[in-house]
């Protein structure tokens, strides 16, 4: 069973960034067992993901019955991560893909050998398949929802066809599903594709198929259009909402680097990629905000009559730059990707500005120096607010 008032768990985007997310999941587990709370319980009824945040939420989900297990999980696969567990980091590997994708973009196409084959992504990421079957039991999640361990799981993905914002859920009893401005929601049973399609950045992973209806439509990444990170958990049951954020929220803010010239293809794509996975968290987190100071200032029986509620919320998010962390680790990716990347101008160099494209790095870095890095920040900013984790989940008894 989970636990009561029914908390909801928002993991976003950010690639490699989600290795965050694992570091303050373990904290939240040493602070459980700290505290004395009934370990058989699942301390997330309603768990909604995106992008790498979807992986990490299907994963939580599938073990919902031990928690802590669950935990353990996710933390052997990110410490011990390699970026050839996530797309082909070989040299044919990059040459089939990523170098043909950046040929195509320079020649264009015309080339006839590419109307045959044309590359679809920068980067191949079929092995992320085979961990995805190893590391993520979606077929455990029936027995676990009937069961009353969880009562809600949400992926998010967007529609290249339709433009929507797409929350496939599978849910232990029947919810209505709901329907905003290009944003809907659909009941289904969930599968490692549903996860392809929510992880599949823009540009640099290819995009997958899902069925739809009587149909099928083609999806990418589901921090894309996204407007409300966090209303899927809402609209599940959640009562509150723990937030982990993979960035900008809490990170000091960026310097201003001296001018050495036009930006890099690099540079312009993490800048791009910062303002899909990381924007829309900031602004949903201060809509809610607003919402809850408004709805305090209402007469009791006013705030009965309108379909608002107050939602407490918790958001946890790096306290340091990533990109800075990521800058640290770039000579970490293989030599056939460092090669591919420094293509588009991602470089380990030091300049005046410092390393180059460590933006972009920082959602590609799946290797462990990084993201065991990031683990470590994710641990170390939940402890340092462990009396504001206690009391939104409740929990006493703490030495």
């Amino acid at each position: 069973m989970y636990e009561t008032p029914l908390t909801g768990l928002v993991l976003t985007g950010g690639g490699a960034r989600a290795a965050y997310q694992v570091g303050v999941l373990g904290a939240i587990a040493q602070l459980r067992r700290e505290a004395g709370a009934d370990l058989r319980r699942n301390p997330f009824a309603v768990i909604c993901g995106t992008s790498a945040g979807a992986i990490n939420s299907a994963a939580l989900a599938c073990r919902s019955d031990d928690f802590c297990a669950a935990v353990a999980t996710l933390q052997t696969v990110w410490r011990d991560f390699r970026a050839e567990q996530v797309f082909r980091a070989d040299s044919l590997g990059v040459i089939r893909s990523g170098a043909q994708w950046l040929t195509m973009l320079s020649v264009g196409w015309a080339i006839n050998r590419f109307r045959k084959a044309r590359p679809r992504s920068l980067l191949d990421n079929s092995p992320l398949g085979d961990l995805l079957a190893e590391a993520v039991p979606l077929d455990r999640l029936p027995r676990l929802l009937a069961s009353r361990h969880l009562q809600a799981l949400a992926i998010t993905a967007s529609g290249y066809g339709s433009g929507e914002h797409v929350t496939f859920y599978q849910s232990a009893v029947p919810i209505t599903p709901w329907t905003r401005s290009q944003r809907v929601a659909l009941p289904t049973d969930l599968t490692h594709r549903h996860l392809l399609a929510s992880s599949a950045i823009p540009f640099v992973f290819p995009a997958a198929e899902l069925p739809r209806g009587d149909q099928t439509e083609w999806f990418g990444d589901g921090s894309m259009r996204q407007m409300a990170p966090i209303s899927p958990a809402i609209h599940l049951g959640a009562q509150r909402v723990l937030v982990i954020g993979a960035g900008r929220m809490h990170e000091p803010s960026g310097r201003l680097a001296p001018n050495t010239g036009y930006p890099s293809i690099a540079q312009i794509a993490g800048h791009a990629l910062s303002g899909i996975f990381l924007d829309a968290m900031t602004v949903d987190i201060e809509r809610m905000a607003r919402i809850n100071r408004t709805l305090a200032l209402l007469p009791e029986a006013q705030r009965l009559d309108t379909a608002l509620r107050p939602v407490q919320a918790l958001v946890i998010a790096p306290s340091q730059r990533l990109d800075d962390i990521a800058a640290m680790h770039i000579d970490s990716l293989p030599r056939p990707v460092r090669a591919l990347l420094g293509g588009v101008g991602v470089s380990s160099k030091l300049a005046q500005q410092g390393p180059r494209g460590a933006a972009l790095a920082s959602y590609l870095l799946f290797e462990a120096p990084y993201t065991r890095a990031l683990m470590a920040l994710g641990e170390a900013d939940t402890l340092a607010r462990r009396d504001e984790v206690l009391a939104f989940f409740g929990w006493r008894g703490v030495a």
